[in-house]
């Protein structure tokens, strides 16, 4: 006969890494003989203790009662062994029950197929001897069995939790990428908020979200129960529920609750930038019942401050957003820079923790963490890092970082790192080299460095008072942490020698391509940026595309081809922006015909047409160029109306190395297919005219069938302007005409 003292056999699972905590947590809710295993903590104890664990568990996610652990030979085998189980100590014969199973081995492949031999187990049991049978449901079953198959083991437990026991009640809204509470929960004691919310520290969070942290905070330093808020629990139509127990225990958390909000007095504030995670924190919040005890505010990060807040010590936790989209990883690196500055501005003497999914991005702060805990948010790995903002945590300037890292120190602003001061050291060269060209040939986009230090491969391009950084990606040989550590050198130095706000930076990383994947959409800013070149205004856009719209180091050839247009028919072939046919419509083109097969990029050409002022005379042509070629020379169908042969005065063909979009006919490879291309845009060729044939083919080599039949002429040399003589190869141009 079982009694309020009987003891069970339980285990509690938890996030991986929280075991350790758990396993103190549930020693002072009463567990005995308690056991740390991967993920979870097993104990001894009676029912009253499982219920107060249920009802206290910051940490857990599931209780479980073991039943049975046996092992099995096969699947009839394991069905015969829960068949033997005495179900009807936990189960109603009209009791609706599911099966959760865990594990698989030579016999049992398919966790949907262990379930139903469980199922089948416990059905058949309690149909034999009463002749009915309990139903199999998953829509709010009274009882969850859960199955755990290991090593040919199968532990069968009840799931007195009836579901996750971080799902408290309160958050229905969220933000993106949100903390599970029970994480937030571990996150916090790793922080110690529990010793110091007793000490009355006020806690902070900068980029608070959908405020779990600071919620959780609360119901922790109020003395709350997490689970009081929750429906159900799975143990409520279980045959040896003691309601009597249950109800003691929920009467002694609501005194507890009421007594410990009547003491609370800490400072808990949260600010976002996002207007509508605010909104959905401060809903959260309510439903918990600690809406007048929390503070959110819609506010980012640049204005943070402590509002009058004296407080020697405190704790900033946050868990900032990861850069996920084309364009964002600058942001993110900035963040954390912003973050460093703003606790060595604002909280000296306070404590930190960083919850992060990119420890490295840690070092732009410029405090270096005392303690590191690894832990999991879901299946990314994370760290909390915990940091104090006093003097021997701060990164100090190193001497021969200069003078200019030294004031920005002092100004409370984490100072570049040796690394970075040197990159700095470059970019300021380049600067002085290249800015004074520029400015006198009158160009204001243009490329300031590229990979001129092997161990900072990256290439920078200045967009007026924008910049464009693109990184290679680093061979395999190279450590990938000292790659990422010499990427945030570089973003951290960008700003310093350019004198330019953090945002004004969009990195991407350049890889080698696919088909159309540099031309695909990566991000949905669309903001669009005016620049000039040569008296043509034309539109860019830093953040949306792996390429901006503008090709800088096709300069020169827009530019020659500016100056031969005036009085020519000029054709554009796989014409992108159609920047190339604005300047020789700038130049005095009679009429232009620009050729590109995508709809996007046509449309932005038109953009850059109006623009400047330019009429319907130039011809935009959304069409596959290979197809197009072929109609237009006739080469497909000499008599079709299509046929062009010998109407443009002036060509420019710039085909991509390789492309197999589903748009077009076939696969281009640059190298095997540039005889047929130059073959069918000469016929289109007026006499005396002139074809400019570029790709950026690194190992590009004419074939000489070409020389054969046409002039040409190597100007690959002439057309690499002075900004990109650092990397010569970059593309390869040709000036093609008729033989006379």
């Amino acid at each position: 006969m079982q009694t309020y003292q009987t003891m069970y056999d339980f285990f509690v699972s938890c996030p991986k890494n929280v075991e350790s905590l758990l396993a103190q947590e549930l020693t002072a809710l009463g567990a005995e003989d308690v056991r740390e295993t991967v993920a979870g903590v097993s104990f001894r104890g009676p029912l009253e203790t499982a219920y107060r664990i249920c009802l206290w568990s910051r940490l857990g996610n599931r209780v479980l009662l073991r039943l049975a652990r046996f092992e099995i030979n096969d699947a009839d085998h394991m069905y015969e062994q829960v068949k033997a189980i005495d179900w009807y100590d936990h189960l109603e014969l009209d009791g609706r029950f599911c099966v959760d199973f865990i594990g698989t081995d030579k016999n049992i492949r398919h966790t949907g197929f262990g379930a139903q031999k469980i199922k089948d187990g416990v059905v058949d049991r309690m149909r034999d001897s009463e002749g009915a049978r309990p139903t199999v449901s998953t829509d709010r079953p009274d009882i969850r069995i859960h199955a755990h198959l290991s090593k040919g083991k199968l532990s069968l437990s009840l799931d007195l939790s009836g579901g996750s026991l971080h799902e408290r009640g309160y958050r229905q809204q969220v933000g993106k990428a949100a903390l599970k509470e029970n994480l937030a929960a571990a996150i916090l004691v790793r922080s110690e908020w529990p010793r110091l919310a007793q000490e009355g520290a006020p806690l902070i969070d900068p980029l608070c979200g959908s405020g779990t942290l600071l919620t959780e905070a609360v119901m922790m330093a109020a003395d709350i129960a997490p689970g009081l808020l929750r429906m159900r629990f799975g143990f409520e139509r279980w045959p040896g529920h003691v309601p009597k127990i249950w109800r003691d225990l929920m009467e002694e958390a609501r005194q507890r609750r009421q007594e410990g909000l009547e003491q609370f007095d800490n400072v808990v504030r949260g600010f976002d930038a996002d207007r509508r995670v605010i909104q959905q924190a401060k809903a959260n919040a309510e439903r918990a019942g600690l809406k007048r005890f929390i503070q959110f505010e819609n506010r980012d990060l640049q204005h943070f401050s402590l509002d009058g807040l004296k407080a020697e010590k405190g704790l900033v936790l946050t868990n900032p957003p990861y850069g996920e989209r084309l364009g964002d990883q600058a942001s993110v690196i900035y963040l954390y820079r912003n973050l460093g500055d703003v606790l060595r501005r604002d909280c000296p003497g306070w404590e930190a923790g960083i919850f992060t999914g990119s420890p490295e991005l840690g070092r732009n702060m410029g405090i270096r963490a005392h303690n590191r805990y690894n832990l999991f948010n879901g299946t990314l790995a994370c760290q909390l890092l915990r940091l104090k903002v006093e003097d021997p945590w701060l990164v100090k300037a190193k001497a021969e970082a200069g003078k200019e890292s030294a004031e920005k120190a002092n100004e409370n602003r984490a100072p570049l790192s040796a690394g970075a001061e040197m990159f700095a050291n470059r970019l300021r060269k380049n600067l002085r080299l290249l800015g004074k060209w520029a400015r006198k040939e009158q160009i204001s986009c243009y490329r300031i460095y590229d990979a001129d230090m092997p161990e900072y491969a990256v290439a920078i391009d200045l967009y007026n008072d924008q910049v464009h950084v693109q990184e290679y990606r680093a061979p395999a040989s190279i450590d990938e942490r000292k790659a990422t550590e010499r990427l945030h050198e570089v973003i951290s130095a960008i700003p310093v020698v350019l004198d330019i706000p953090q945002q004004n930076v969009v990195l991407k990383r350049r890889e080698r391509q696919k088909g159309d994947s540099q031309y695909r959409r990566q991000s949905e800013q669309g903001q669009m940026l005016e620049v000039n070149e040569g008296g043509c205004r034309l539109l860019v856009n830093l953040t949306d595309y792996l390429d901006t719209g503008l090709f800088l180091d096709h300069r020169p050839v827009r530019l020659r081809i500016q100056q031969e247009a005036k009085g020519k028919r000029m054709l554009n072939l796989f014409c992108y922006t159609a920047s190339t046919s604005v300047h020789a419509a700038h130049g005095g083109a009679v009429t232009t015909t620009s050729v590109d097969m995508s709809k996007t990029y046509l449309g932005w050409a038109r953009k850059n047409f109006e623009l400047n002022g330019m009429g319907p005379k130039h011809r935009l042509i959304e069409a596959d160029c290979l197809r197009w070629l072929e109609e237009a020379s006739g080469e497909k169908n000499p008599r079709s109306k299509a046929v062009e042969t010998g109407r443009y005065d002036l060509i420019f063909m710039d085909p991509p190395t390789f492309s197999n979009s589903a748009k077009m006919r076939g696969v281009l490879d640059i190298q095997d297919d540039h005889i047929r291309l130059v073959r069918q845009a000469m016929k289109l060729l007026a006499p005396g005219g002139v074809l400019y044939f570029s790709n950026n083919y690194r190992k590009f080599k004419l074939d000489p069938a070409v020389a054969e039949e046409f002039e040409v002429e190597d100007i690959s040399a002439a057309t690499i302007d002075k900004d990109f003589q650092r990397r010569p190869g970059i593309h390869c141009c040709f000036r093609i005409h008729h033989k006379r």
